[in-house]
């Protein structure tokens, strides 16, 4: 007989995994879910003080939003020995006088964001998942079918067992940038293609960070330079994200490990000291995009398969955790109510709470990315003019720091850029 459950979430990564904490949290652990992940689930690993993080660890940017929402979920206690707080976040524009430098205080916070890696954050997500007896996590494991059905969707399974099927009451796909699933429903995509290439890599540097992040813009692209905690020998490192024009991208990946930091740190400056080495280099191409249906009768499109954002303004997991505990609050009273998890008037609710956080959190990114790669001499003067007034003016500057920790959502925060 096939297995029913009230959601299913199709990937289990941060967002999924998240998302499905959320679930169980807000129902009070009255809903079935399950989560379908391609890859192997991991065995349980240490969560404790012996865990040490390896140089080549790759990290996410935390909001202080996501911060909130991981203590309501009581994962923030586990998780905050093993995160780098941003206490500072200072920008600037290379060989022009504008800067800007945001600090915590001036919002009485104890930091503006914090940087985990991604290895750590899974390990907790995954095994407090394992902890909820209604939760189920198929791996390694796909969904090869989706039929509409009245009430629910039919699903099949391709899992190391072989094939099975299961309904759900509410899909949720999660299943990243490039969805499959989103494909074979005929959920279209919207694509701005920035021509652009994040490299993104670990740097050893001679002095600490002292918790500033660093974003800086560069006529090569943007880089930013976000605090990590150091290594397991104790060398202060920082994580890069350094845009270039995609023609330029090949060869900043072949160039050879002297070449890079000697270019890098001719376009970042001294505000860290000598950079001393540079860590395993990863390529990916950007491009804003999104799914033209977010919320379907019993399906729900989120994370990356939902808007996929450019890395500059680090907003991309932090506005997909904001969705899933949206989504899951609005599930759970719903399903207290008597209606179903996947009741159209249910998600289409969720869209519409959070649709102008979504909306203005993309133009955020968008407009800062495309404001600060355009090297036009007018726009040049303005945006220097810009970081003068940002710095100088403590009301603007306070808003847009709360806009860029995730806290002032919506209309509140639609600055002009």
């Amino acid at each position: 007989m096939d297995v029913d459950y009230d959601v299913l979430i199709a990937g289990g990564g941060m967002v999924g995994a998240s998302l499905a904490l959320s679930l169980h949290k807000h129902s009070q652990g009255q809903l079935k879910i399950a989560v379908v992940e391609s890859f192997p689930l991991p065995p349980l690993s240490d969560t404790g003080p012996s865990y040490r993080p390896s140089f080549d660890s790759r990290s996410t940017a935390l909001s202080y939003g996501s911060r909130q929402i991981f203590e309501n979920l009581e994962l923030w206690s586990t998780l905050e020995n093993h995160v780098a707080d941003i206490l500072n976040i200072q920008v600037s524009d290379r060989g022009h006088f504008g800067s800007a430098l945001m600090h915590c205080g001036e919002l009485e916070w104890p930091a503006l964001g914090y940087v985990i890696e991604n290895a750590w954050l899974g390990n907790v997500l995954l095994n407090h998942l394992r902890r909820h007896t209604n939760v189920q996590f198929i791996s390694p494991a796909s969904v090869e079918a989706v039929t509409p059905m009245a009430a629910k969707v039919q699903l099949d399974l391709q899992a190391e067992g072989g094939e099975t099927s299961c309904s759900a009451s509410l899909l949720v796909i999660a299943d990243g940038a490039d969805s499959g699933l989103c494909q074979r429903l005929g959920i279209h995509r919207r694509v701005d293609e920035y021509a652009q290439t994040a490299v993104i890599a670990n740097i050893a540097t001679e002095l600490p960070h002292g918790g500033t992040a660093y974003e800086r813009f560069t006529a090569e692209g943007p880089i930013a330079m976000l605090p990590l905690l150091p290594d397991e020998q104790g060398q202060s490192r920082s994580a890069l994200v350094w845009t270039f024009p995609e023609d330029d991208a090949d060869a900043a990946m072949n160039w050879t490990d002297e070449v890079f930091l000697a270019r890098l740190q001719q376009q970042f400056g001294h505000r860290l000291g000598r950079l001393l080495k540079v860590g395993q280099r990863v390529a990916f191409p950007l491009r804003l995009s999104f799914a033209e249906e977010q919320v379907r009768r019993n399906i729900v499109v989120m994370g990356n398969a939902a808007h996929s954002l450019h890395p500059v303004a680090g907003q991309g997991f932090n506005l997909a955790l904001r969705d899933a505990d949206a989504l899951a609050q609005r599930v759970a009273a719903a399903v207290a109510q008597g209606l179903s998890a996947g009741e159209l008037s249910v998600l289409q609710g969720y869209l519409r709470s959070q649709h102008t956080d979504q909306q203005v959190t993309t133009l955020f990114s968008d407009r800062l990315t495309k404001l600060f790669s355009n090297r036009q001499p007018v726009l040049s003067l303005a945006r220097n003019m810009g970081l003068v007034m940002l710095d100088a003016s403590k009301p603007i500057k306070s808003r847009f720091t709360a806009r860029a920790a995730g806290v002032i959502k919506g209309r509140d925060m639609e600055l002009p850029l």
